[in-house]
C-alpha cells in the first residue's frame, strides 16, 4: 500500500491500494474513493466491542473497511478539524497508547482496543484521559492531530506535565497519571482546572497544540442564549 498526505490546513490521507489491500476507519470516515473499491461494515471485534467503543471512547460502534478489487484504487480519509495527519508504522513500536478521538484510519493488521489508566484517580478526574485506546499489531496507523504536532522523547524518570486535551499518544513505557495542581490560588485563579496529566519516561510522547474541547467550549460560550 502507498499513501500521500494532501493539504495542510485541513489535510487528508489518500491511500493507493492494489487488489486485495484494504483500510478501515470509523463509519462515515471516508472522504472520497475511486472505482474498484468495495466497502463492508462491521463491529470489528463483535457487538460488545463495538458498544464499548461507542459508549466509552465516544466513537462509532461500526467500522467501515474499504478493500480494493483492482490495482491502483484510491480511498481517502480527511481530518475533522484543522491540524495534521500523522502516519505511525507499528512495526517500529511496541504498541501505542492513544487519546480517544486521535484514531483516523489504519490497515487491517492494526488492532485498536480500549484501555483504562492504571490509577482510578486518572479516570475520575482526568476528563478525556479516562478512556484511552491501545494500538497494537503490525501495520500503518494514521492519527489525527488538532493544530500542530509536537513530539518529545522522555528520558528514564523525566517528567512532563500536560493538559489532557493536548495529549495525543505515547509509548506504553511512559507512565501516565493525574496530579492535582498545588496551591489554592492556582486552583481558583490559574484558569487551568484542578488537575494536570503527569507523564514519566522513558518513551516518546506526541502532543497537539490545540485543545479542541477547550476551543469548542469558548465558541459555545459566545453562542446567544434564549
Amino acid at each position: 500500500m502507498q499513501y500521500r498526505i494532501i493539504g495542510s490546513t485541513m489535510p487528508a490521507v489518500e491511500t493507493i491500494l492494489n487488489r486485495g489491500e484494504s483500510m478501515y476507519t470509523q463509519s462515515g470516515g471516508m472522504a472520497w474513493m475511486s472505482q474498484g473499491v468495495e466497502m463492508t461494515t462491521s463491529t470489528k471485534g463483535g457487538v460488545l466491542k463495538g458498544l464499548g467503543r461507542k459508549m466509552f471512547a465516544g466513537e462509532s460502534m461500526f467500522m467501515a473497511t474499504y478493500t480494493a478489487v483492482m490495482d491502483n484504487a484510491t480511498v481517502a480519509f480527511a481530518s475533522t478539524v484543522a491540524g495534521e495527519i500523522v502516519p505511525i508504522d507499528l512495526a517500529q513500536h511496541q504498541g501505542l497508547i492513544c487519546q480517544k478521538g486521535a484514531f483516523l484510519c489504519a490497515t487491517p493488521g492494526v488492532q485498536m482496543n480500549m484501555t483504562f489508566t492504571k490509577k482510578f484517580s486518572a479516570g475520575l478526574f482526568g476528563g478525556e484521559g479516562f478512556i484511552l485506546q491501545q494500538a497494537a499489531g503490525n501495520g500503518l496507523l494514521f492519527l489525527e492531530i488538532d493544530g500542530d504536532r509536537v513530539e518529545k522523547t522522555l528520558a528514564p524518570g523525566e517528567v512532563l506535565y500536560v493538559d489532557t486535551g493536548n495529549l495525543v499518544a505515547f509509548d506504553p513505557t511512559v507512565q501516565y497519571e493525574i496530579q492535582m495542581i498545588k496551591g489554592v490560588k492556582n486552583i481558583f485563579f490559574g484558569g487551568e482546572g484542578l488537575f494536570n496529566t503527569k507523564l514519566t519516561g522513558p518513551g516518546k510522547v506526541i502532543l497537539q497544540t490545540q485543545n479542541f474541547n477547550e476551543f469548542a467550549s469558548r465558541i459555545l460560550a459566545m453562542m446567544p442564549r434564549s
